[in-house]
């Protein structure tokens, strides 16, 4: 599966729980995750999106690291299974 139609999903599950996952650029800032999660009440949770075999740069690698430093909640997440695996912890059902 293409990371595009994982991203996809991701936006449509976390819309069901009235919350947005917002397409995150940073103008010279390259290599920050690929989404921000918000949902209601909650901290964001920085979201960086691969296929199954996917892999990250040394970029997101150093990006990551930084946001963690700032105690941020950032995953990395591999294929639909890693997806749906976020999805339940967040307290999202999946199918």
């Amino acid at each position: 599966m293409l990371e595009k139609e994982i991203e996809k999903v991701l936006v449509a599950k976390v819309k069901e729980l009235g919350g947005r996952a917002y397409k995150w650029t940073s103008p010279g800032n390259s290599g920050v995750p690929d989404r921000m999660v918000i949902l209601p009440g909650r901290p964001p949770i920085f979201v960086e999106l691969k296929t199954d075999k996917g892999k990250l740069t040394r970029l997101q690698m150093m990006q990551i690291e930084r946001l963690k430093k700032l105690g941020q909640d950032v995953r990395v997440v591999y294929g639909m299974d890693g997806l749906n695996c976020l999805l339940r912890e967040i307290g999202i059902a999946t199918n």
